[in-house]
């Protein structure tokens, strides 16, 4: 396919490299100019640009990575549905669900892929739990716990992110998004939510904090806590079932090596049979993901992270942002 990149910052960045490996780049596209000739500079014959509406309009291009701030995912992916072009939108797609609401419709009148950026379902530690997952090896599933946190940087919170108009919340809607897909993507829908959204440290107008509590109608249970006041960044996530537990910990970088652990609750109880895996070298996940990609443009019948999935996390955050404080 030939793409268009609107968004030239680390994510965009990211998406051009696993691109270039396969396919071409027809235009890049940034609000900083310096930026987008940088990036274009990396594949010949791709031209960059300072107006997005050129390149999602571009005739040679057939899809769009949308990587902008928040503010900008809704606008761009419409403008791109309305060209004609499949898209693939970086989380959480929009600021809010009754925004991303306005993409929806345009996506489904023009018959056009959208493909919603959860990459870390598409970590391997991820893929080998879901392939466990489904193999029934786990049990009836019970509950879900999970940390995410990073330790911010200097000036954190003078950043897009702690911008409300720009960024549409804190770390509830940055890193908060992955795990509330994480947990439903194993879990199910969830029809309770609670949970508080707090500011402890950063000055801004946005939370640093999240704590979710989520239950399905079956009542298995999602525990989250999502944190920009995590001075050593962490990720864990583990997987409760009635025969065995599996445990994500790491994301490569500076969250630590990537591993699964996979405890298989024996007849006889006590100490589990354990097996573990590590996934050390070069992330694998932006190249397995752009491969979705393809294969759902081609195929209708390929389920990928779609609008739906990122309707469903942005509601269960829009409750918790709209929960009354005690």
């Amino acid at each position: 396919m030939n793409f268009a990149i609107v968004g030239c910052g680390l994510i965009g960045q990211k998406r051009f490299r696993a691109i270039r490996r396969t396919h071409r780049v027809v235009v890049v596209s940034d609000t900083i100019v310096e930026r987008a000739q940088a990036l274009a500079r990396q594949q010949a014959g791709t031209e960059c640009s300072t107006d997005w509406r050129a390149a999602v309009t571009h005739p040679e291009v057939e899809a769009v990575v949308v990587a902008t701030t928040n503010n900008w995912l809704v606008p761009v992916t419409i403008a791109a549905l309305k060209a004609g072009k499949h898209v693939m939108v970086e989380k959480p797609a929009a600021r809010n669900s009754e925004e991303l609401r306005l993409a929806m419709e345009p996506a489904l009148r023009r018959g056009r892929r959208v493909q919603v950026g959860f990459n870390h379902r598409y970590h391997p530690a991820f893929r080998k739990a879901r392939e466990i997952f489904d193999s029934g090896a786990l049990g009836p599933l019970m509950f879900v716990r999970g940390r995410y946190g990073h330790g911010g940087r200097v000036g954190y919170d003078r950043e897009w992110r702690a911008d409300p108009e720009v960024a549409g919340g804190g770390e509830l809607l940055d890193q908060g998004v992955h795990l509330i897909d994480l947990a439903r993507w194993f879990l199910g829908d969830f029809v309770h939510v609670a949970g508080r959204a707090h500011t402890y440290f950063w000055d801004m107008a946005v939370d640093d904090n999240a704590f979710l509590l989520l239950r399905t109608r079956e009542n298995r249970t999602a525990f989250l806590h999502v944190s920009c006041t995590e001075w050593k960044n962490t990720f864990s996530f583990e997987i409760y079932g009635k025969r065995g537990k599996l445990q994500i910990e790491g994301l490569g970088g500076s969250y630590g090596v990537e591993r699964l652990y996979f405890y298989r609750m024996l007849p006889e109880m006590g100490p589990p049979e354990t097996a573990t895996w590590e996934f050390p070298g070069e992330d694998t996940s932006w190249a397995l993901e752009l491969a979705d990609f393809e294969r759902a443009v081609v195929d209708p019948s390929v389920q990928v992270p779609g609008l739906d999935d990122a309707f469903a996390a942005l509601n269960v955050i829009k409750q918790i942002y709209m929960a009354p404080t005690p």
